[in-house]
Parts: structure tokens; C-alpha cells; sequence
């Protein structure tokens, strides 16, 4: 017999501000929250993802135009890919502001993810 145990990760909104999550060494994860996790983990596989990524969380103000962090080396239409991805994950949020979309990072899910492979018990 197994001592594992099936711990629930709690959905984040995109207005929680600290988010709550056992670490990996917590007990074994629920179907549901390993494919959630996994996306999230899989958009950020990419190399150009991770670079975008990257550019947005590092930008001064904590958000970027994508006219500001477009030069990842591939062309505009596979940016706004990667970065519908990124979206797509939870990893980024966007808003509309004329011709430009600005970008930001999910900190609740960020800090999800970090906190979920915190190995300290």
C-alpha cells in the first residue's frame, strides 16, 4: 500500500494576491491540478516563450508593450503566438490600449508554481 495522498491545489483568480499552495513534497497531486501545472510548465518550455516571459517580467513598471519586447529573434505573428500561449497558460495577462497590447505577469500563478516545487518541508 501506498502512504501518498491526493492534494487539491486551489484555483487562483486573477485578483488573488497571495496565493496558497503545498509544496511537491506535500503529497501527490490530483489529476485536475498535475494538467493545470503542466501547462503552465509546458509554455514556459519554449525557449522564445521563456525569453518573452523573461522581457515582461523584467520590464520597468512590471508590464511591456509588445512593441517593446517583440526582438526575441522570430517574426511578429509567431511573437503574438508564444505570447497567446503564455496567456493561455495563466502566465501572463494582457490589456488592449489603442494599437498596442501590454503585458503583465500573474503573479498569483508565478507564485503558484514556485511554490509548489519548493522542496523545504
Amino acid at each position: 500500500m501506498s502512504n501518498s495522498k491526493v492534494v487539491e491545489l486551489p484555483v487562483l483568480g486573477p485578483d488573488a494576491v497571495v496565493p496558497c499552495c503545498p509544496p511537491i513534497t506535500a503529497g501527490e497531486l490530483s489529476q485536475e491540478d498535475a494538467e493545470k501545472m503542466a501547462a503552465m510548465f509546458k509554455a514556459l518550455s519554449d525557449p522564445v516563450r521563456l525569453r518573452l516571459f523573461s522581457k515582461v517580467a523584467s520590464h520597468a513598471g512590471g508590464e511591456a508593450c509588445v512593441c517593446d519586447i517583440s526582438d526575441v529573434g522570430v517574426s511578429q505573428p509567431t511573437v503574438s503566438h508564444h505570447l497567446k500561449k503564455l496567456r493561455e497558460a495563466g502566465l501572463l495577462t494582457s490589456e488592449r490600449r489603442g494599437t498596442w497590447v501590454y503585458y503583465k505577469v500573474a503573479p498569483p500563478v508565478v507564485a503558484a508554481m514556485s511554490a509548489m516545487l519548493d522542496l523545504r518541508t
